[in-house]
């Protein structure tokens, strides 16, 4: 097969400048929104949020050599534990010693994810495999696109009144949304067929400045450049030790670890597919689990230490590149350089944070859906039985944990005095179940094998 006929490009592969720019645009505006949600929420500064998620992308980058192309953004799986030592108001900044004390925190869970990625290069694919078999990380690709589906929403429910505004809002939305679907199913040629979440984007952002011009409605606002300057530098802090920091944020790190390898399964999947599509040799991608829980605490580590908080390989970029088939290296890092840039310089941030809610709402419900449909095609790939009670015992407890926890406040789940995480308290229990189950078995064997 041609592989000038195919439309996408692999790992290695590089765009043209023109087009590098606008592609990691794109990868830009679907982080974009999550990373600053965490920020506000959690008291840390917007601008170091932003800084520190373009350095631990290109820390991860340079430290997987290359291979794995994933977008490192702020976790939402810390948040709890990180607000214990804030002790933060959405929407207003922490004292600088309480933020250094988170970052102690996290640097150190920066640790785990390291010595859980040595771990894994210790042992074979094969053997990581029967601890995180695909219904436990498909499942979790699942419940992470669903659980997602709640923010979406959310981007227009709790920012707009009732009535004719949340009106406009959801025809701003669904412009957004529709745009990025057809251009992604039908504008299938050329750079524009590799841009439909930013087409979409832009189409949404038109309507919301018409409808501004014309209503007395402000959609599109570009308060942030009042008053600020042209070149603003991030407020970065320095972490001061804090065991009980460690205590409360150090154990997530555990925790994501099926989500970071649920992230890697969906990625290798589709890589390996448009390699197919290309005539050109399949990647190892799955095989660089070890290397990949290796960046994610390199990247963790960086992040705290400048100020910024823990972080996770973003669903939302790995949608994207999906969609459009790109999974450039290249691009991920123009991203991650053009991200600290807009820390700096407010009339980019300004830009950036005008786009209105309603167009994030209606990219989002996109998005998420691709990250939770991966998660399917993850077990349709590896063949995964849904007739076997085993693995409909796995899944379906998963999903009921992991969906029915991330709506209960804060995504957390009480649990013995503690806050857990909805979706690591998922994984971890699909984890022991499906050890459960293989425990069993071998004991099955033995007394059938003695029984003969």
């Amino acid at each position: 097969m041609n592989d000038q006929k195919v439309l996408g490009y692999l790992p290695h592969e590089t765009p043209s400048f023109g087009k590098l720019l606008l592609f990691a645009l794109q990868q830009i505006i679907v982080m974009f929104p999550a990373t600053v949600l965490v920020a506000l929420i959690t008291g840390f500064h917007v601008s170091t949020t932003i800084f520190a998620s373009g350095l631990a992308t290109l820390c991860f980058i340079f430290i997987t050599k290359k291979k794995i192309p994933l977008y490192y953004g702020s976790s939402f799986s810390y948040i709890a534990a990180i607000l214990s030592i804030t002790k933060a108001t959405y929407g207003e900044v922490a004292a600088d010693i309480l933020i250094s004390e988170a970052q102690f925190g996290i640097i150190l869970s920066g640790l785990v994810s390291i010595a859980a990625g040595l771990l894994v290069k210790r042992y074979s694919m094969s053997m990581i495999e029967k601890v995180l078999p695909p219904t436990v990380t498909g499942s979790i690709a699942i419940i992470i696109g669903l659980s997602l589906a709640k923010t979406a929403l959310e981007n227009i429910t709790n920012s707009y009144a009732l009535g004719t505004e949340m009106n406009l809002a959801w025809v701003i939305a669904f412009v957004a949304l529709i745009v990025t679907i057809l251009c992604s199913i039908f504008v299938r040629k050329g750079t524009l067929g590799q841009l439909p979440i930013l087409i979409g984007l832009l189409s949404g952002y038109l309507v919301a400045g018409v409808i501004t011009l014309v209503s007395k409605y402000d959609f599109v606002q570009f308060t942030l450049a009042a008053g600020n300057g042209i070149f603003t530098v991030p407020h970065f802090t320095f972490p001061k030790a804090s065991w009980a920091a460690v205590a409360a944020i150090m154990p997530i790190a555990i925790a994501t670890i099926p989500e970071s390898t649920a992230h890697l399964c969906q990625l290798d999947l589709y890589v390996n597919k448009l390699a197919d599509e290309k005539g050109m040799p399949r990647g190892n991608i799955g095989d660089l689990l070890g290397l990949n829980l290796i960046g994610d605490g390199i990247g963790d580590m960086v992040s705290g230490l400048i100020g910024g908080p823990a972080g996770t390989n973003y669903g939302e970029n790995i949608s994207t590149m999906s969609i459009t088939k790109n999974f450039s290296v290249k691009v991920l890092m123009a991203a991650a350089i053009i991200t600290m840039l807009i820390s700096f310089f407010t009339p980019l941030s300004a830009a950036v944070y005008s786009i209105p809610n309603a167009v994030i709402c209606g990219i989002s419900i996109y998005l998420f859906g691709v990250i939770a449909i991966q998660g399917v095609a993850i077990i349709n790939e590896r063949h995964v039985s849904l007739f076997e009670p085993r693995n409909l015992a796995i899944i379906a407890s998963i999903l009921i944990i992991g969906l029915g926890g991330s709506y209960l406040p804060n995504g957390m789940i009480p649990l013995f005095g503690l806050q857990a995480p909805a979706i690591a308290t998922a994984a971890i229990f699909g984890i022991l179940l499906n050890l459960l189950f293989k425990i069993i078995e071998k004991i099955q064997t033995k007394k059938s094998i003695t029984q003969e």
